[in-house]
């Protein structure tokens, strides 16, 4: 992976942009360290920050085809390249590079947009087409690669983080409400939304079209779930743990595609032992190089089971030593790099892995997100059986059927639950925030915005409707954001995800529900998968969370930072939150021994502190006169 950049004007000619292209990418370098490259016409230009994996000597972006009328560039990587390269070679294309991104000019050339249906890849990238001056923004089916954008002063400004884009100086910093109201309410942020105002992320299966006619936004993909009156015919079990086993074993084969060292993330889990295994299936004699998270407490570290799992594969492995210190000395470069706030304090978990990788000259690892979400791994899948049955039978309270109201709005089935009771939450959260912005809390409440398409979960399966909400509300924009790839590309390290691949995510929707949850085992088929090459001790676990010390222990703790961010003092200056109602939760989590039931009760003071301090990195408003404010913060 590496850093695109980029603006282009919409109509008539373009403004001298003068140093700006350089000022962009270098905020981005950690994407990037190997080398950088731009391409400037009269009405936009193309950054590029390089992160060398494939084709180290002549992989240098922006890329042109052969009557240079093309320009790309693009962030990720397309596996199945090698096919496409032969393809069109044979139809008499010319390659520059041996890079796997060149394909998509040609394939651009032959296919225009509906090439997007022949990659299997990560990526994201600007395509700038020079004949019809006009500009392609494309961002991956899943969202593993970001992509941001910004219109300002009739120009369409983006870049693969925001801190790039707002180097471009007709970028305001303004903070979007709803946003911030996504990140109290959901695992975290929902595409299009972002924390900064007039800031979007492009949304996963999407592409862009920019020219003089305005911007046009294109879904080319969507994870779509048959009906539940239409699931495919059952075959035998054997045959969807074999066909599932080689579509896995074909997805690791294609990510340890580089020119570079690859490494993993082994967690002592299922999902990542499974991709241990595979690598080790497939490359029987080659030591590779693992990383895991070792904890001083006990009680949350995973050590016997990471090493009984490098033992079996042979690798050499690396503990990134943590505790709840050392959270708290990351927290400033974790939030500088996420951009967002944060309900949990893992992603130093995250930051430490990679860290830990580059040390040992790691470029790309494989990871194993993705395996939760398309095969029942959540105890919300088991918990959602037992309500359905529970509300089938008995009689509703007045605050479970307004809740049915609630959820047949936001998800068209009343019966849909996703972890919240979304009416009582509701409530609580206006609370939090400063007089001023209870007052207009209807124009930026997230539940009174588009967050999904409902057409894609009222008539499916009660696991498909789940697993659709997990890749749009939990999977996108936090664990491959701000989680995934922020984490990552803040050490220079790619994380590539084999359960994330393309054909692999168009098998497993065809694989009946009742062998991803089977009775009340979550990812039955995957234990299948690995009973024959993995440990007894791993398969037989239970889902084991990441330990994430939150507000309650930091303030427990007298933790520094958390004390300056939720004093009454920078809470009153900020202005977006209620010192009276801060104050209250404060002596709350503060009383020894106090715990927050977590996923169930939301841990609101770390959002509330990690908002300030992202507008401390970020220079970002205080909030005095909302009323006046609020339409320039794009709600």
């Amino acid at each position: 992976m590496c850093g695109i950049l980029g603006y282009f004007h919409i109509s008539g000619p373009c403004p001298d942009q003068g140093p700006v292209l350089d000022l962009m990418a270098d905020v981005i370098r950690h994407r990037g360290p190997d080398s950088a490259g731009k391409f400037e016409t009269p009405y936009g230009g193309l950054g590029f920050r390089r992160l060398s994996i494939i084709d180290l000597e002549s992989g240098d972006q922006p890329i042109l085809n052969e009557d240079s009328s093309l320009a790309l560039i693009c962030n990720g990587e397309i596996f199945n390249f090698k096919e496409l390269r032969s393809n069109l070679l044979k139809r008499g294309h010319r390659f520059r590079t041996s890079s796997d991104v060149e394909v998509l000019l040609h394939l651009y050339e032959d296919h225009g947009l509906d090439m997007l249906q022949k990659l299997n890849g990560q990526f994201a990238f600007a395509l700038l087409d020079l004949k019809k001056r006009e500009l392609i923004l494309a961002r991956d089916h899943v969202g593993i690669a970001p992509l941001h954008f910004c219109i300002a002063d009739n120009m369409l400004v983006f870049g693969s983080e925001i801190k790039s884009i707002l180097k471009h100086p007709a970028v305001k910093r303004t903070v979007n409400l709803t946003g911030l109201d996504q990140v109290l309410t959901f695992p975290g942020l929902v595409s299009p939304q972002t924390i900064f105002g007039n800031i979007q992320r492009l949304q996963p299966g999407h592409f862009l079209r920019v020219n003089e006619s305005g911007i046009q936004d294109f879904e080319y993909w969507d994870l779509i779930y048959p009906m539940a009156d239409d699931i495919p015919e059952h075959k035998p079990e054997a045959v969807y743990i074999d066909e599932l086993g080689e579509k896995l074993a074909h997805s690791v084969r294609y990510r340890l595609n580089a020119d570079v060292p690859v490494g993993f993330y082994l967690s002592g889990g299922l999902d990542s032992s499974l991709i241990a295994a595979f690598i080790h299936k497939l490359e029987p004699t080659m030591t590779r190089h693992a990383f895991s998270i070792g904890f001083h407490d006990t009680r949350a570290d995973e050590g016997r089971y990471q090493r009984l799992m490098a033992d079996r594969v042979n690798c050499d492995l690396h503990f990134a030593r943590f505790n709840s210190g050392r959270t708290a000395e990351m927290m400033r470069s974790m939030l500088y790099h996420a951009e967002c706030p944060v309900k949990e304090t893992y992603n130093t978990c995250s930051f430490e892995l990679s860290r830990a990788a580059r040390a040992e000259g790691i470029k790309v690892v494989l990871s194993g997100e993705g395996a939760d979400e398309l095969f029942a791994g959540y105890v919300g899948y088991r918990f959602d059986r037992i309500k359905r049955e529970r509300l089938l039978k008995d009689v509703l309270t007045e605050l479970e059927q307004i809740e049915e109201q609630m959820c047949e709005t936001l998800w068209g089935d009343k019966k849909v639950r996703y972890e919240l009771n979304y009416h009582s939450h509701r409530q609580q959260r206006r609370r939090l925030y400063s007089k001023d912005l209870q007052g207009s809390f209807h124009e930026f409440d997230c539940l009174r915005q588009p967050l999904v398409r409902k057409d894609r979960i009222i008539g499916r399966h009660p696991i498909h409707q789940r697993s659709y909400l997990d890749f749009k509300l939990r999977m996108a924009d936090h664990l491959l954001m701000d989680h995934g790839d922020a984490m990552a590309l803040a050490n220079s390290v790619e994380a590539r995800y084999p359960f994330l691949d393309i054909d692999l995510i168009r098998y497993a929707v065809q694989i009946p529900p009742e062998l991803k949850l089977n009775r009340y085992t979550e990812k039955y088929i995957l234990r299948k998968v690995g009973e024959d090459v993995l440990p007894k001790e791993i398969l037989r676990r239970e889902k084991f969370g990441w330990y994430a010390p939150g507000s309650p222990e930091m303030l427990q703790h007298r933790v520094e930072w958390i004390l300056d961010m939720l004093s009454t003092d920078t809470i009153r200056r900020q202005g977006y939150f209620d010192p009276v109602e801060i104050e209250n939760l404060k002596r709350q989590y503060s009383t020894p021994g106090f715990k927050l039931n977590q996923p169930y009760e939301s841990d609101w003071l770390m959002v509330v502190a990690t908002f300030g301090m992202l507008q401390e990195l970020y220079d970002l408003p205080v909030c005095t006169n909302q009323k006046q404010e609020r339409w320039e913060q794009g709600i």
